[in-house]
């Protein structure tokens, strides 16, 4: 059967794009980025396709936008309005990769957030954590937001090194079940770094 994960972190800048790749390698899963806001020359469309084989497709993003800021903020700039009715995953008879930006709670417009389009599209979740002071709350905050909303947390994932009493509060709060990957901490990505990682991680998914 065909994973189909949406892919969202603990906060903003905790390595989503490089666990996409990852994931994207090991699974030869399709990739879609739904809203690209800012670094369009670079965007983590282009950055997957560099960092994977070619035997992955990336679909097109909804809505590519300037201004490298918070989604509602990039649109309004463009004055545009993202609005949730408007996605829809892309056909693919493929596993199905769907990265968000930011965090749960980054908006969207004023009134909807990643985590609505989370359920709009009726997606179980990858979760992405790594080592910083404060996350131990934002891992806990996202994971009982994701549970209050009833939406399904399929894999959690350790990204770099974790201090030894961070991880062990982090990894007693998780679902006994639920599955967890560790990422080792990258200080340069290539192609074959991606790929020897996807290789080692591709039991555990």
């Amino acid at each position: 059967m065909y994973k189909k994960w949406f892919i969202t972190g603990i906060g903003t800048g905790i390595g989503k794009t490089t666990v996409a790749a990852i994931l994207t390698e090991a699974l030869k899963a399709d990739y879609w980025k739904p809203i690209q806001s800012g670094d369009l020359q670079n965007s983590d469309s282009k950055i997957i396709q560099v960092l994977t084989t070619n035997t992955t497709q990336i679909h097109h993003e909804q809505y590519r936008l300037e201004l490298a800021a918070s989604p509602h903020k990039s649109a309004l700039s463009e004055n545009i309005e993202i609005e949730l009715s408007k996605f829809s995953l892309p056909k693919t008879k493929n596993h199905l990769l769907v990265e968000g930006a930011g965090g749960l709670f980054v908006p969207l417009n004023e009134k909807d957030f990643i985590i609505d389009l989370i359920q709009h599209l009726d997606l179980k979740v990858v979760l992405v954590a790594n080592n910083y002071l404060g996350c131990i709350n934002h891992t806990i905050l996202s994971i009982e937001a994701l549970i209050q909303r009833e939406i399904s947390i399929d894999l959690f994932v350790f990204n770099g090194n974790f201090d030894e009493d961070i991880h062990r509060i982090i990894y007693n709060y998780l679902p006994k079940e639920l599955k967890k990957i560790y990422i080792p901490e990258l200080t340069k990505l290539s192609k074959d770094k991606i790929k020897e990682i996807a290789k080692k991680i591709h039991k555990s998914i």
